[in-house]
């Protein structure tokens, strides 16, 4: 073991000497005449890039403040623009003048500017696409490596520092984890994973705009290509890199068993939502009532649904709750729900015009539906009124239900009124026990 650690120690020292000689040849060779020349050249078109940029900037700056129309996306890509303006005014006047040297004087006299000019579009080209990752400290760390690693090709030290990275590392079990196979999974999975955010995003669009799909299964196809992309990104990461992927069977078993002690509820729920999502029984936008919770679905998330009530509220309700409680979903197969309202009259009052009038002014409340009628019936003789009950259907249900309730009453109120027909009152005879009751003669 110490013979084995000597002598990656020692090819370690040998791989940075060569780099440390290459380098000190590479400064060296800087005070030529004509490396001198580029030099100048290179600093003094940093300085023109500099001025030209600050103009060009602000001009570009005050000309996207006017564009009030444009999305989002477009309004990011050209702030994107902006920030690297100074950049791109470099490589757009470094490359011209290294064809202009290549046509009229020997390709050695501007090797180092096309050195410092294809760094430069590297750094630029790195610099955009790694905004595309959405997290900073991740997006920072993506594109030093990348600045790192384009410039050790463009030196031609690629080989020098791999066989350097690779000779750095410890052992674990018969795995031999170096710091070049950190470095490659750092990259391939971060380059991965932000593709896999990518294709998930833009299938979840169009996926959404497919009316031939029911809502539920736009959510279960989305969460499962989401599943999918994300699975194929960790898994071609890892194999590539070289990790031996036979020991995650052991580490699926010590989760399976950790799921089932400690984490039943959560996979009741994950699993509670795939159900949901199959079965159809509710979906975003219907409307349901759950013990006292009335409103209507937001979201179907993996472990609850959104329900927000008409007083803003918003329920988190887990997804076994769904499965294992009584739900009355208002809007399941169609929107047409019918409610029903309970009032009485005096017994003096004609029960065939009592009907004929509650109909009418349940009729003349807007929400309730003209081609499936109102109804009235007597239900019964109760001790100070005659009782009846009036049905009438509505196909709105998300706009509530306690307010077309309250207008139907409101209406039979005025009703009422304007056809003389009274709503009685319990009337009680009270006697006194001290006092004895006359007896009529």
């Amino acid at each position: 073991m110490a013979t084995q650690t000597d002598t990656t120690e020692q090819a370690a020292h040998d791989i940075a000497q060569n780099i440390w000689l290459q380098g000190e040849a590479f400064v060296s060779g800087l005070v030529r005449p004509w490396n001198a020349y580029q030099l100048l050249i290179a600093l003094g078109l940093i300085l023109l890039a500099l001025l030209v940029s600050r103009y060009v900037g602000r001009h570009f700056h005050d000309w996207l403040r006017a564009r009030d129309g444009w999305p989002k996306w477009r309004l990011r890509a050209a702030l994107i623009v902006h920030k690297r303006m100074r950049l791109i005014v470099f490589v757009a006047l470094i490359w011209p003048v290294i064809w202009i040297m290549r046509e009229f004087t020997w390709p050695s006299r501007s090797y180092l500017l096309t050195v410092i000019g294809s760094l430069a579009f590297a750094w630029l080209v790195i610099a955009l696409a790694t905004r595309i990752i959405a997290n900073n400290a991740l997006r920072a760390v993506v594109r030093l490596g990348g600045w790192i690693w384009v410039t050790l090709v463009i030196l031609g030290l690629t080989d020098e520092a791999q066989a350097l990275f690779s000779s750095i590392g410890i052992g674990i079990g018969e795995t031999h984890l170096t710091l070049w196979m950190v470095i490659q999974a750092i990259v391939l999975l971060t380059a991965l994973f932000t593709l896999a955010r990518f294709l998930s995003h833009a299938s979840a669009a169009n996926i959404s705009r497919v009316e031939d799909i029911s809502p539920s299964m736009r959510v279960l196809v989305v969460k499962f290509l989401q599943m999918l992309l994300y699975g194929m990104a960790l898994f071609i990461g890892l194999k590539t890199v070289g990790v031996d992927l036979t020991g995650l069977a052991v580490l699926s078993g010590a989760i399976g068993v950790g799921l089932g002690f400690g984490l039943q509820k959560v996979v009741s729920n994950l699993v509670s939502g795939v159900i949901i999502l199959l079965d159809k029984s509710v979906k975003p936008g219907d409307v349901i009532s759950l013990g006292e919770t009335f409103g209507w679905i937001n979201s179907l998330g993996a472990r609850y649904v959104s329900v927000v009530t008409r007083d803003g509220k918003e329920y988190l309700i887990p997804n076994e709750d769904l499965i294992t409680g009584q739900v009355v979903n208002w809007s399941h197969s169609d929107d047409f729900v019918r409610l029903d309202i309970y009032f009485g009259t005096a017994y003096g009052d004609d029960p065939h015009l009592v009907r004929r009038v509650a109909i009418e002014a349940a009729q003349s409340v807007n929400r309730v539906l003209s081609n499936k009628p109102p109804v009235c019936h007597i239900v019964g003789f109760g001790d100070s009124s005659v009782d009846y009950i009036l049905r009438f259907w509505i196909r709105d249900p998300t706009g509530g239900l306690t307010n077309i309730r309250g207008n139907v009453y409101l209406a039979l109120w005025d009703a009422f009124q304007a056809n003389g027909i009274s709503i009685p009152f319990p009337q009680r005879e009270v006697r006194m026990l001290n006092d004895p009751a006359k007896v009529p003669d």
